[in-house]
C-alpha cells in the first residue's frame, strides 16, 4: 500500500468511529429504558458495563450491534412504551413469551426492519393486531398466541411473504378470514379458539383442523359449509288455508288449539301446588329429626381446643409455602396442640404413645414433644410442619398428617414400611403417633431448609449463588434417593417428588422427604397446586408408577436448571407449563436461554447443563415408556457430576444396606 494512503485511511477512521459509538449507546438506553417501564423480576443487568452485549437475554453481532432480546417468564409486567424497541435497529429476534404484558403492540416495532422472529405468546396483549408487523418484511416467525388481540384477521398478512409460522390461538379475533389470504411459505399455522366464522380460505385448507379447533369456521379440514335458508323477518309465512305443519304436519283447529292451551295451563298450576307442599312437609320433617338429634346430645360436645393451631393453619391455608420455608414467626403451641386434639383430648393422649422405628434412640416420649415449642415450617400437601425444641435439648420436625382416613392397622403397616427405608439421601423417620383424629410424623429436622426455598426464597442482596457444582451435587443425591426407593419393587414410589420435599444437610446434601405418604391421604390433598410436577397420566395420588415419579424428577432437573418454579403460573393467570416452555425452546435451538441467571454466570460447564437439560426433557416425555429408569438418571448424574467435580471426583454413593 502507497504511504501516501495512509493519512486518508485514519482520516477515515476518525470519521468512521463517531457514528459506531452513537449506536451502541443508543441500544444501552434502549434497554435501560425497557427495564425501567416493565415491572416484575429485576432484570438482574450490571449496569455498570458499558457494553449490553454481555447482560443475560441479550445477543450482540460482530459489531456489539443488540442482534436478539430473549426475556421469556421473567415476570415482566406493565405496558411496553412506543420509543424503546424502535431503537434497536439491528434486532433480529425479539422473545418476551410467558410474561404478563399488557396494552396494545408498540408501533415503533416497524423501525425494527431486519426483524426474523417475534414471540409475544403468553401475555395479555390487546387491541387490534399491530399494523407495525406488516411491514417487517423480513419477518420468518410470528407468535402472537395466548393474548387479547381482537378485531379481524387483516389481509395484510399477505405482505409478510417470508413467514413460516404464524400462531393467533387462544385470542379474542371475530369475523371471517379473509378469502384472499395467501401466505406463500407459510408452514406453522394455528388460529383456533377466536370467534370466527366463515370459509376457511383455499390457502388454509392444508392444514389440520388442530389449527381450527374452538371456532365457528367451516370448510376443508373442516365440515363442508351448508347455507342455511331464513324468510326475513318482513315476509309473512305461507297461507296454508288456516292450517299450520308446526305439528308434524297434524291439522288442528284453532279453537281445540285454544282450550288444550287452558288445560295445559291448569295442569301447570295444579302441579306446582302439590309439588310446593311436598317440599314444605319434607323440610317439616327433614328440620324436627335434626333438632331431635341436637336435643339428644350429650353435654360433652366435641369442641376442638387447638384455637390457636387452627388460626395458625387458616393464615398458612392463603400464603401456601408447601415446605420449609422462610419469614414465619415462632408460636408456642400448648400440650394439646399438636396430639390429643380429638375427643378425650389429653386424656386420651396420655393413654397413647408414639411409636418409634427400629433402632431410633427413644431419648423423648409423647408427653415431651407435647411440653415443645414448636414453629411452623409450613403447610404442604398432606399436612402441617412445625419444628419441636425439645426441653432436653432435641430438635425434630413433627408432621402433622391430614385428610388421612384409614384404619390404625393400615396406617401401622404404611408406617412400618416408611420407617424401614434407610438410606443417606431419605430424611431420617423416627416415630409416629396415631390416634383417630390425630396422627404425626416424626423426623429428623433439616436446619437447611428445602430446596424450594433455596431456589425461590431470598432474591435480594445477601443470597449466595447456587452454582453448578451445588445443584448437580443436589440433583444427584435426590436420584439417589429415589433410586432407593424403586429398587424396593414396582409398588414403592414416592408419589410426591417436588422441590419442598427435597430438604438440605449442612454440606447440600440432599434428602428426600414425605415418601411413602401418597398411599395414605386421599385425592383432596393433591391440589392443583403441585399439578406442575405430576405426571400427565397420574389422576389418582395412589396409583404413582415408577415412570411418573419419573417425570416429577425431571421436572425438578428442570427447575434447579431454570430456577423457574413450575407453579409458576400462580403469579401468571396465562399458565405457565415448564415442560412445555423448555421444549418450546430448545425446538427454535436457544438452549442457553433457559438456565438461570446464576448459571449464566460461568458458561464453562454448560455442555454439561445442556446434557442435563437433554436428560430432563427425556424425563418429562408425555409417554411414560420413553421415559428412563431412576437407575438410568442416576448413572447418567453420576457422570456428569465426575466431570464437574474437583480432580473428577464424584460423591461416594451411600451403601443402602446402612447409615
Amino acid at each position: 500500500m502507497a504511504p501516501k494512503l495512509y493519512p486518508l485511511i485514519a482520516i477515515s477512521l476518525l470519521f468512521l468511529l463517531p457514528f459506531s459509538t452513537p449506536d451502541l449507546a443508543s441500544d444501552r438506553a434502549a434497554l435501560l429504558a425497557l427495564r425501567a417501564a416493565v415491572g416484575g423480576r429485576t432484570l438482574l443487568w450490571n449496569v455498570n458495563q458499558q457494553s449490553p452485549c454481555f447482560w443475560s437475554g441479550v445477543e450482540c453481532d460482530s459489531s456489539s450491534m443488540v442482534t436478539a432480546l430473549h426475556l421469556p417468564a421473567d415476570g415482566l409486567t406493565g405496558d411496553l412504551p412506543t420509543g424503546i424497541l424502535g431503537n434497536l435497529t439491528q434486532l433480529r429476534t425479539l422473545s418476551l413469551r410467558f410474561n404478563t404484558l399488557t396494552g396494545q403492540v408498540p408501533s415503533d416495532l416497524a423501525l425494527c426492519t431486519n426483524l426474523r422472529n417475534v414471540y409475544l405468546q403468553g401475555n395479555k396483549f390487546s387491541g387490534q393486531i399491530p399494523e407495525s408487523l406488516f411491514s417487517l418484511s423480513y419477518l420468518v416467525r410470528l407468535n402472537l398466541a395466548s393474548n387479547i388481540f381482537s378485531g379481524e384477521v387483516p389481509l395484510a398478512f399477505n405482505n409478510l411473504t417470508r413467514l413460516r409460522t404464524l400462531y393467533l390461538e387462544n385470542n379474542q379475533l371475530t369475523g371471517s378470514i379473509p378469502t384472499d389470504l395467501n401466505i406463500p411459505k407459510l408452514q406453522q399455522f394455528n388460529i383456533s379458539n377466536n370467534q370466527l366464522n366463515g370459509t376457511i380460505p383455499k390457502s388454509l385448507q392444508a392444514f389440520t383442523t388442530a389449527s381450527f379447533l374452538g371456532t365457528s369456521l367451516c370448510g376443508k379440514p373442516l365440515q363442508f359449509c351448508t347455507e342455511a335458508i331464513n324468510l326475513p323477518p318482513s315476509v309473512p309465512p305461507p297461507d296454508n288455508g288456516g292450517q299450520s305443519n308446526g305439528n308434524n304436519g297434524t291439522n288442528i283447529d284453532n279453537g281445540t288449539k285454544k282450550k288444550l292451551s287452558g288445560v295445559a295451563i291448569a295442569g301447570i298450576v295444579i302441579g306446582s301446588v302439590i309439588g310446593f307442599i311436598l317440599i314444605a312437609l319434607l323440610l317439616s320433617l327433614l328440620w324436627r329429626r335434626i333438632h331431635h338429634k341436637r336435643g339428644s346430645k350429650s353435654v360433652d360436645t366435641y369442641k376442638h381446643p387447638n384455637t390457636e393451631l387452627l388460626a395458625v393453619e387458616k393464615s398458612l391455608a392463603e400464603a401456601e409455602i408447601c415446605g420449609y420455608s422462610n419469614g414465619y414467626s415462632v408460636t408456642t403451641i400448648a400440650a394439646t396442640t399438636m396430639a390429643g386434639g380429638g375427643k378425650g383430648g389429653a386424656a386420651e393422649a396420655s393413654t397413647k404413645k408414639l411409636v418409634f422405628f427400629g433402632n431410633s434412640s427413644k431419648v423423648f416420649d409423647l408427653e415431651d414433644l407435647l411440653r415443645a415449642s414448636a414453629e411452623v415450617l409450613g403447610r404442604g400437601t398432606f399436612g402441617t410442619a412445625y419444628k419441636a425444641a425439645l426441653e432436653m435439648g432435641t430438635v425434630v420436625t413433627v408432621k402433622r398428617l391430614r385428610d388421612v382416613n384409614v384404619s390404625a392397622k393400615e396406617f401401622k403397616e404404611k408406617m412400618e414400611a416408611v420407617g424401614a427405608m434407610d438410606h443417606e439421601n431419605l430424611v431420617p423417620v423416627r416415630a409416629y403417633y396415631y390416634s383417630n383424629d390425630e396422627k404425626l410424623l416424626i423426623h429428623d429436622y433439616m436446619p437447611m431448609g428445602s430446596l424450594s426455598a433455596l431456589l425461590h426464597g431470598n432474591k435480594g442482596a445477601g443470597r449466595t449463588p447456587l452454582n453448578w457444582q451445588t445443584r448437580s451435587t443436589i440433583a444427584l443425591g435426590a436420584a439417589r434417593g429415589l433410586e432407593y426407593l424403586h429398587s424396593h419393587g414396582p409398588t414403592v414410589t414416592h408419589g410426591n417428588i417436588k422441590s419442598s420435599n427435597i430438604l438440605l444437610a449442612q454440606s447440600y446434601e440432599a434428602k428426600l422427604s414425605d415418601f411413602g405418604l401418597a398411599h395414605l391421604v386421599g385425592p383432596s390433598s393433591m391440589p392443583n397446586r403441585v399439578a406442575g410436577y405430576r405426571a400427565p397420566e397420574v389422576t389418582e395420588p395412589k396409583r404413582v408408577s415408577h415412570k411418573a415419579d419419573v417425570y416429577s424428577f425431571g421436572v425438578l432437573l428442570l427447575e434447579l436448571l431454570t430456577g423457574k418454579a413450575p407453579t409458576q403460573s400462580l403469579l401468571n393467570e396465562e399458565g405457565f407449563d415448564l415442560p412445555r416452555w423448555i421444549q418450546s425452546i430448545v425446538r427454535e435451538e436457544w438452549s442457553s436461554e433457559v438456565f438461570d441467571l446464576e448459571l449464566q454466570r460461568d458458561l464453562t460447564m454448560e455442555e454439561d447443563m445442556v446434557k442435563l437439560l437433554q436428560l430432563a426433557i427425556d424425563c418429562t416425555s408425555q409417554y411414560p415408556d420413553s421415559r428412563p429408569s431412576m437407575t438410568e438418571v442416576r448413572a447418567q448424574i453420576e457422570e456428569l457430576v465426575r466431570s464437574a467435580g474437583p480432580k473428577g471426583q464424584v460423591p461416594e454413593s451411600p451403601d443402602s444396606s446402612s447409615r
